[in-house]
């Protein structure tokens, strides 16, 4: 049989992917084929309720499975459920938007999105997606994404929506909401204070309406810690593949003898496809933090100005504060520049950016690049010639920073620092960051295994899922844990964090990538040494997983306790 998995409206972006996957080993093991079209399919399988936005699925046989925890519990029954129980599926009055001053519905439309677009960004969509569901909202959330944009908003279901909802910890592009009533949060309080922040949303919505001036109005909003995030969303991809490439480079290389010495030399085509994609780390960085400052004017100071950190020396520091600086500059000259009527129009094309990027590079050259390459040089003679203890110390406070908030402030400021070391060929910090990271979330499915009578049924179903996301290198599958007794999960996960990061950097781990989770370690050079640095994440996370089993409360008792 061909079947074809979906996802309803209301299936949730996390949940309804780990269910869709579910179903397809099961597939696989009942000799069933999945197809990737309606067309070609005997039976059509929709994971979620609510509106199937694929309209081909229209005449075809449909099965709904509602609730996501029967998938997970015996995804078998579900394909056989669908091959007897299918039935022909036709399009809703539900689908085509609807005015709520029609129905009296609610409507709602949000768009979300974090620096890394992995976690946060499908973790917030869904939780505004239940909320709304939970309330009898009417509610689609756009998702901005690492792999660009999901489940996009229509121009009609825009303009239907009572209000606009944008949890973003980045810069996005919210032109098609002009005239909207517009919130903005962050996909923290998205995420965690679900309720509040869609309360907000309706008593404090204002009208958007984009202008020249935009990126003025950002900046006051977004701040300092937000614009460095958005320059480090725009470098992940480029750090990932350079150091990917490079680390292919040298399992496909061969070894030199030089002095009498063995080593290890890299394949030249892939090297240096590999070190001119790290060549653009810094320049990346720079330009989309002073994009995210001062919009497109700010770009080309800042790409200049990023490259000009690279070749005085200066790295990822000179790259940082040369960004800040290109883009506040272009703000000013386009908010204070006075200029004739007649040349407005070229003042964002021709006089921004010739003059904010003439003083950039000069400033770059001879004020800023000199005394930050000095200081970018001791911090990597240190980093280099450390000590077995010092280098515990620091893969503790990675590791540690970590697990404290789970992708907030304190974790993105210890990944930001692992990622930007990789550009300056220093592979050691990101390897304490990643195994660090991924503790939280095996920690507390392996809480849900050992202890499962203390936790409730749902709890069990997010442990399984949280399993996959640690392995995946995703911390934020800890937060429905931490969200619900933060006094006991947090403690054992910053202590099994803590300890895996100062195990990691004790055993001499390297890390080469800075995502990818265990998976990374099928690619050979990726990981050094596997061993030791897969024991010092499986140390951390038993560590972690048992301490919150034993002093985990049942269910009824932790309730209890939050709610107080």
């Amino acid at each position: 049989m061909n079947i074809y998995i979906v996802e309803g409206s209301n299936s949730g972006p996390v949940n309804g992917r780990l269910a869709k996957a579910e179903l397809a080993l099961a597939a696989n093991s009942l000799n069933f084929k999945v197809v990737d079209n309606a067309t070609s399919a005997d039976t059509i399988i929709s994971v979620g309720d609510g509106n199937i936005n694929d309209k081909s699925v229209i005449g075809k046989k449909v099965y709904v499975v509602s609730d996501l925890n029967e998938i997970f519990a015996d995804p078998k029954k579900i394909l056989n459920n669908a091959k007897l129980k299918a039935t022909i599926y036709e399009q809703s009055a539900s689908s085509v938007p609807v005015s709520a001053a029609n129905n009296g519905q609610k409507r709602i439309v949000a768009v979300t999105a974090c620096p890394t677009g992995v976690a946060h960004t499908f973790m917030a969509a869904e939780a505004i997606e239940e909320e709304a569901k939970k309330r009898g909202w009417w509610c689609k959330v756009e998702t901005r994404g690492s792999v660009g944009v999901g489940n996009e908003l229509t121009p009609e279901e825009i303009a239907a929506a009572d209000v606009v909802i944008v949890a973003c910890d980045i810069d996005v592009d919210l032109s098609k909401f002009a005239g909207k009533k517009l919130y903005r949060t962050k996909t923290g309080p998205a995420l965690k204070k679900t309720a509040q922040e869609l309360d907000k949303a309706f008593a404090e919505a204002t009208i958007y309406q984009p202008s020249t001036s935009a990126a003025t109005a950002n900046t006051k909003k977004k701040g300092i810690y937000q614009h460095l995030l958005t320059g480090v969303s725009y470098m992940l991809p480029m750090v990932v593949a350079g150091g990917l490439i490079v680390a292919l480079s040298f399992a496909f290389g061969s070894i030199d003898i030089v002095d009498g010495v063995q080593q290890l030399k890299g394949e030249a085509h892939l090297e240096q496809i590999g070190k001119l994609a790290f060549s653009l780390m810094v320049p990346l960085l720079a330009g989309y933090i002073a994009y995210s400052i001062a919009d497109r004017p700010g770009l080309a100071p800042g790409l200049v100005g990023g490259l000009l950190a690279v070749s005085t020396g200066a790295g990822f520091l000179g790259g940082i504060v040369i960004g800040y600086f290109a883009g506040y500059l272009a703000m000013s000259i386009t908010k204070y520049l006075p200029l004739p009527k007649t040349l407005e129009a070229l003042k964002p094309i021709l006089i921004v950016p010739l003059l904010a990027t003439l003083a950039t590079g000069l400033v770059m050259q001879f004020i800023f690049g000199t005394p930050i390459a000095w200081l970018m040089d001791a911090l990597t003679k240190w980093l280099e010639s450390m000590g077995t203890g010092n280098a515990i110390m620091l893969g503790t406070l990675l590791g540690g920073m970590m697990c404290t908030d789970m992708g907030g402030p304190i974790n993105k400021a210890a990944y930001t620092f692992g990622v930007t070391m990789i550009s300056q060929h220093l592979y050691a910090p990101m390897a304490a960051v990643m195994a660090g990271g991924m503790v939280p979330p095996l920690a507390m499915g392996l809480a849900t295994l050992i202890a499962r009578k203390k936790f409730a049924k749902a709890e069990q179903e997010s442990g399984k899922a949280s399993l996959v996301l640690g392995l995946c290198f995703i911390s934020e599958g800890a937060i429905p844990f931490a969200a619900r007794d933060p006094l006991r999960v947090i403690p054992c996960c910053i202590i099994g964090g803590a300890i895996t990061g100062g195990l990691a950097l004790a055993f001499g781990s390297t890390l080469m990538t800075p995502h990818g989770g265990l998976f990374v370690v099928a690619i050979p050079g990726v990981v050094k040494p596997i061993f030791d640095y897969l024991l010092s994440i499986v140390v951390g996370s038993v560590i972690a997983g048992v301490a919150y089993a034993l002093i985990k409360k049942p269910e009824t008792q932790t309730t209890a306790l939050a709610s107080s």
